[in-house]
């Protein structure tokens, strides 16, 4: 039967915007449609969450969860993850829009590969991990990757789907049943056993995910989903040597520190882990990358017709393969499980879960054919039924109070209560209190910092929770020799005290050197002196100097001594100067500079002038009673000039008169006329 029969929904025009053509896959908690973005004129794929999911008591709680969920993976943006472009309610219809990825998912791969290479499985890897990482800035946790959200488009690139639904009802399910939802194939102990998760959760499934691809099977196996759990919790993965006797020893120490049980010997998140990944890949030759483990494909069906065979690639078919508690708040609620494993399927399990269960949990075994018995031997399979009936609901009840839910408690909330009000709270469930103290900038001294496990987690009833208590602010002094110190001397100095150092842009300094601290401030813009109380790790910001201010020096020839030296020191320029004789240069004027002008100095340098005093004096000397040319040459050794002025024919040429007087100075070249007789 065709969708425009079977699905009201194809055809219609959804929030006014969304034109349905056609049913792409119906899971557990969404139908995903291929829609036409009307006002943009685009292929979108609209999910559609079923209706149940808003319905009784969690309803609006999902709802509200979905829509901040969606709103945060709308700010992702990678390539590697599917896009989400809107979200909304049309009616009762909660939708979203996303990415539509032509192609095909990594299920769909395994099953007709049966393994992949070793480079297609670490390039897969690598590429979950790059979109993970991003995510995991944004402080976005995944927490169900499987095969089944991992698409292939038809370019082969590789595509995460979506974190806002699967997150969404994973966290409504642990907070109002006491469950945990995911895929039991893929999940971390921690949230077995605690319903807790970070980043190092979606870190444990890609390592899963890594084994499945090189090895084709996947690493834990059971008859039901708690033997499954139970595997994860309390067994280490095997080696994919182990399954794949070529596979080198990198590949099963990256896949071991990928799945550690213990969540601290994991990378701490998927940009640590896939740094380790292409650490590894770079190790292996290019024969072992092109290797595939001889691994037999399962048979891969062709798409479905009815799209209501094909699940979605991040929810589950419904059936008896997807598991839930009948009434969770009810102490006797039955868990429906079916026993046989499907690889994608996503199944609500009781958190702690894996404490105390036993180390094997097996199916309970189904009658055979039998003649009827006599009356005695009926009566005897009656009381043995009943007997096994009372065996089996004892080891419920006991396994409800020891390891289900009714072996937990919620920590209740103790940030900022005193440390008597935090304990006596947690001693009054039974839990034991483990103080201890830490500085805190933002919780007065005595109150409750955190709490681990914190506020709201799950935790068993006689269970420790280590209790943070504030000891104030850590305060530290600023050091001296900051300011007036090199860089590098500073920056030793408040680190050694505990400080932290950042940097405003250098400045020009006439006075400090090049690299020398000249300001240091606090967060508040204040000055960090010497002994100023301020948090430990406060961040001090530095102001370094450049040295002094380069500069073309002006010209200043010509100029008189004081116009000079004032237009230089305007410049920041020191000056020297000198005085010289001159001939050309007026006294008081400026006869020569060094530097000369339009040469590069810096603020602070200095410049010497040469100072005109004009022309050099000398004084003229006794010449009467000389002979001319004796009193010529006296002249010109002076730097004058004799002129003659013969008196009555100048026959003896005995100078008996001088146009200077003897002892006056005059200027070099003066000219000084004797009288001849």
């Amino acid at each position: 039967m065709g969708t425009a029969v079977t699905d009201p929904l194809v055809g219609r025009l959804v929030d006014g915007r969304y034109e349905v053509v056609s049913r792409i896959a119906r899971g557990g908690m969404a139908t995903v449609y291929l829609a036409v973005d009307r006002r943009l004129d685009r292929d979108v794929a609209l999910k559609v969450m079923h209706p149940h999911l808003a319905e009784g008591t969690s309803g609006a709680d999902f709802v509200a969860r979905f829509r901040r969920e969606a709103r945060a993976a709308a700010r992702l943006t990678h390539p590697g993850l599917v896009g989400v472009f809107d979200q909304g309610v049309d009616g009762e219809t909660s939708y979203l829009t996303m990415e539509y990825v032509d192609g095909s998912n990594l299920r769909r791969r395994l099953g007709e590969q049966g393994a992949l290479t070793v480079a297609d499985a670490l390039r897969i890897t690598e590429a979950v991990l790059d979109a993970l990482g991003a995510a995991h800035r944004a402080g976005l946790v995944h927490r169900d990757i499987k095969p089944e959200n991992v698409l292939l488009s038809s370019e082969d690139r590789v595509k995460l789907a979506d974190f806002g639904l699967a997150r969404a009802v994973t966290e409504v399910t642990a907070t109002t049943t006491g469950t945990v939802l995911g895929t039991v194939a893929y999940l971390a102990p921690e949230l077995v056993v605690r319903g807790s998760s970070d980043a190092r959760t979606d870190v444990y499934a890609c390592g899963i995910l890594l084994f499945e691809m090189l090895t084709g099977r996947q690493p834990y196996t059971g008859e039901t989903p708690i033997q499954v759990a139970f595997q994860h919790v309390n067994s280490d993965i095997p080696a994919p040597s182990d399954v794949v006797s070529w596979l080198p020893v990198e590949l099963d120490d990256l896949v071991r520190a990928l799945a550690a049980r213990e969540p601290d010997d994991r990378p701490v998140d998927a940009g640590a882990a896939v740094t380790l990944l292409r650490r590894v890949r770079s190790e292996l030759d290019p024969q072992t990358l092109e290797r595939r483990a001889d691994v037999p494909a399962t048979i891969v069906l062709p798409a479905a017709t009815d799209p209501d065979e094909t699940p979605l690639p991040d929810d589950d078919p419904p059936g008896p393969v997807a598991a839930a508690l009948d009434d969770a708040t009810d102490p006797g609620a039955t868990m429906l499980i079916d026993a046989s494993t499907h690889h994608g399927s996503t199944v609500a399990l009781p958190i702690g879960l894996g404490a105390g269960l036993p180390s094997v949990v097996a199916a309970a075994p189904q009658p055979a054919a039998v003649t009827p018995p006599p009356r005695r031997r009926r009566r005897a399979l009656a009381i043995g039924l009943v007997l096994l009936v009372a065996l089996l609901l004892g080891g419920a009840g006991w396994w409800y109070v020891a390891a289900g839910p009714g072996a937990y408690t919620t920590v209740p909330p103790i940030a900022g209560k005193s440390t008597d009000a935090a304990t006596g709270a947690l001693e009054a469930l039974g839990l034991h209190p483990d103080v201890s103290s830490e500085f805190s900038d933002t919780v007065a001294k005595g109150l409750v910092v955190a709490s681990d496990p914190a506020s709201g987690d799950r935790v068993r009833k006689d269970g420790t929770v280590e209790v943070v208590v504030s000891k104030g602010p850590d305060y530290v002094d600023v050091p001296d020799g900051v300011v007036g110190t090199l860089q590098a001397d500073a920056e030793k100095a408040l680190e050694d005290a505990g400080l932290e150092v950042d940097y405003a842009p250098a400045v020009y300094d006439d006075k400090a050197g090049l690299g020398v601290v000249v300001a240091a401030t606090l967060p508040d813009g204040s000055d960090a002196d010497a002994g100023t109380r301020t948090t430990r790790h406060t961040v001090v910001t530095l102001t370094v100097s450049k040295g002094p201010e380069p500069l073309t020096v002006r010209n200043v020839v010509g100029k008189s001594a004081q116009d000079a030296t004032k237009q230089l020191k305007a410049d920041g320029l020191k000056v020297k100067t000198t005085e010289a004789f001159s001939d050309d240069v007026d006294q008081g004027l400026v006869i020569s500079q060094d530097p000369r002008a339009k040469s590069d100095g810096h603020r602070g340098d200095t410049v010497t002038l040469v100072v005109s005093k004009g022309p050099e004096l000398v004084e003229v000397p006794d010449l009467f009673g000389m002979q001319f040319e004796k009193a010529a040459k006296e002249l010109e050794k002076r730097g004058l000039v004799a002129a003659r002025e013969d008196f009555l024919g100048g026959v003896f040429g005995t100078v008996r008169d001088q146009s200077v007087r003897a002892g006056e100075s005059v200027p070099k070249g003066t000219v000084v006329t004797l009288t001849v007789v």
